[in-house]
């Protein structure tokens, strides 16, 4: 895996008998936009908003089928305080603020404002 794998909802999905986007994907892809650079260290995987979302199952089990979630190459950094769990060896964020925060200590971008993670 040379790139980082961003695991996105497709913007309006069909549920609740509406039109709908998740607001932490939508909170991703402005990261995106924002800073170009953290685009192009990623492969965006959509997923369905339907369950099971077996392209994450599949890497990291039934209980970690959150979108958005960020699975870290093996060549991307480790750093601290910033969501990074581990599920068979696979390291992953899976909210948008902690994808924030890692990518502002990984590119030295501006961090979200208002968040910190301690641990």
């Amino acid at each position: 895996m040379n790139k980082d794998s961003l695991f996105l909802l497709a913007p309006g999905f069909s549920d609740n008998e509406r039109q709908e986007y998740c607001p932490e994907c939508a909170e991703v892809w402005g990261l995106l936009s924002y800073f170009p650079t953290i685009k192009e260290s990623v492969d965006i995987c959509y997923q369905p908003i339907s369950r099971p979302r077996t392209d994450l199952i599949e890497l990291l089990g039934q209980e970690n089928q959150n979108c958005p979630t960020l699975i870290l190459s093996d060549s991307s950094p480790n750093l601290e305080r910033c969501g990074i769990r581990l599920y068979n060896g696979l390291r992953f964020i899976d909210n948008a603020r902690d994808m924030g925060l890692y990518y502002a200590q990984r590119f030295s971008l501006p961090a979200p404002r208002g968040h910190r993670r301690s641990s």
